[in-house]
């Protein structure tokens, strides 16, 4: 019988562009005294063990490179290349990572400089995690700026491989603007809020579409940012009037604000859809809403009402939560948990990890968009003492919106750390004490992926859900009669 491909030790060499009868370095090569650049930089990261290859570029002059890459004391791949584009086997990649989990991965780059001259660069050292990733990532697509969305599409990417395949498309939705998807991974439901003329709510719960109507006569704002309840019997929205201000002289050009805010419970099996009237809420603007796991809290973010004449830079949110019955569908009185107003700044995306321990949001200095705020940050709210720290995963460029993974231990953000401009998204491994690795760009099978894609990422969703719609699916329940929710009636 022959041995299970697990148990035994095999080296895979792989010569990708290299000219023919090019030696490799042997044992003749110098130091270079450093670690060589990688594009992606994936050096000293922690990976899950079931991601995609991390295929790489070595950013280093030189006219033939070799990478050893080892795990333990079994040497996996010699990997060749001619042009310093290294790619991984996907199958022996996955089985490779399977069986060296806990272990440390060792990435050994030479590069040939002359006429027989071959430097040997420091050690890559990663650490391959035992402690897998959702096996899906929901991302919306769409050009960087803000003046037009005919070309947006939702996409879920298969983490463990490079398939990508697109859930819906605004080129088959009469270019109408796609946003607000979000899941309910115990239930498999999903939504995504269509806008203009043929705009509505699609709901799935695993087997149907269904478009719904939440804008009832009685509300002033639609329902926008839901977040579903971990039953999957309700969901949480805010209503709000967003607007944009452009400037010809500041840094910034654009700026996203909110004039007015309120939040919304939808209550799935009813289909009605009513205020979440909270104390307080007469003055101030609720917007975000995030659940609890155990969904006894809606956490939210909170501000006063701006007063005339409008300073959008003065209007600073606040993170509160409110206690939740579910059984009689009623709210207590909110408490402040982060006080960001004090500081001058403000809170948008709570977003807590599925075991109830951390709470991570994004810190800006006004407002309640941060895309546009290059100051925006990552906190970590301890949800055991109350203590906030700022994230070690940050850049000097905007981080945003963030979703942690089913078990907790991954966090995946978008950042414009590359060139200012574009999100991309970041993968970070993060430990019981809610402290974060270095993290890593979303592997391509191309590394030369990002330098030439031109549209930017943003809402990610980590799921252990395979979303089973696809672009005709969602054009026929889109173009439907959209069922009218009712107002008002909880029960």
């Amino acid at each position: 019988m022959a041995k299970s491909l697990k148990y035994t030790s095999f080296i895979i060499i792989l010569f990708t562009c290299l000219p023919s009868c090019t030696p490799g370095p042997g044992t003749s090569f110098s130091d270079a005294g450093r670690g060589p650049v990688l594009d992606p930089d994936y050096t000293g990261i922690t990976i899950p063990f079931n991601i995609a290859p991390l295929n790489f570029i070595v950013r280093e002059k030189g006219t033939a490179y070799e990478v050893k890459i080892t795990a333990g004391s079994e040497t996996l791949y010699e990997i060749r290349s001619g042009s310093g584009i290294i790619r991984i086997p996907e199958r022996a990649w996955k089985n490779t990572l399977a069986k060296h989990k806990g272990e440390l991965l060792n990435m050994e780059v030479f590069v040939k400089e002359g006429k027989g001259k071959w430097l040997r660069y420091a050690t890559v050292t990663d650490t391959i995690s035992g402690d897998p990733i959702d096996k899906y990532l929901t991302y919306r697509i769409l050009y960087p700026g803000y003046e037009s969305w005919k070309e947006i599409s939702i996409r879920q990417r298969d983490l463990e491989s490079f398939r990508e395949r697109p859930l819906i498309e605004n080129s088959i939705a009469d270019q109408n603007c796609i946003n607000c998807h979000s899941f309910n991974d115990r239930t498999g439901s999903f939504l995504v809020h269509i806008r203009g003329s043929l705009g509505g709510t699609l709901f799935y719960d695993g087997k149907t579409l269904q478009k719904i109507n939440l804008k009832t006569k009685e509300m002033k704002n639609g329902a926008v940012y839901p977040r579903w309840h971990p039953s999957g019997k309700f969901v949480a929205f805010s209503s709000n009037r967003i607007i944009q201000q452009f400037h010809s002289a500041l840094p910034k050009k654009v700026e996203v604000s909110d004039l007015e805010s309120s939040l919304m419970l939808y209550n799935v099996g009813g289909n009605s859809i009513s205020d979440i009237d909270l104390t307080g809420s007469g003055e101030s603007m609720d917007t975000y809403p995030e659940w609890s796991p155990d969904g006894k809290w809606l956490y939210f973010c909170r501000a006063k009402k701006p007063g005339i004449p409008f300073e959008y830079n003065k209007v600073h949110y606040d993170l509160y939560r409110a206690s939740f019955d579910s059984s009689r569908l009623e709210f207590g009185i909110p408490e402040m948990v982060y006080n960001a107003s004090g500081a001058e700044k403000s809170v948008s995306f709570p977003r807590l990890s599925p075991d109830g321990r951390h709470l991570v949001f994004t810190l800006h200095n006004y407002g309640v968009f941060p895309v546009w705020h290059r100051e925006a940050d990552l906190y970590s709210l301890d949800l055991s003492t109350m203590n906030t720290t700022k994230m070690t995963l940050n850049s000097d460029f905007t981080e945003s919106y963030h979703s942690w993974s089913s078990d907790s231990k991954w966090l995946v953000f978008s950042s414009k750390r590359l060139d200012g401009l574009t999100a991309r998204l970041f993968i970070a491994h993060i430990d019981s004490g809610g402290n974060s690795g270095k993290p890593f760009i979303l592997p391509q099978h191309d590394p030369r992926f990002y330098s030439r894609f031109i549209k930017t990422y943003n809402l990610p969703e980590l799921s252990v859900t395979r979303i089973g719609i696809n672009p005709g699916k969602f054009r026929k329940a889109m173009v439907s009669r959209a069922l009218p929710a009712l107002w008002g009636n909880k029960n």
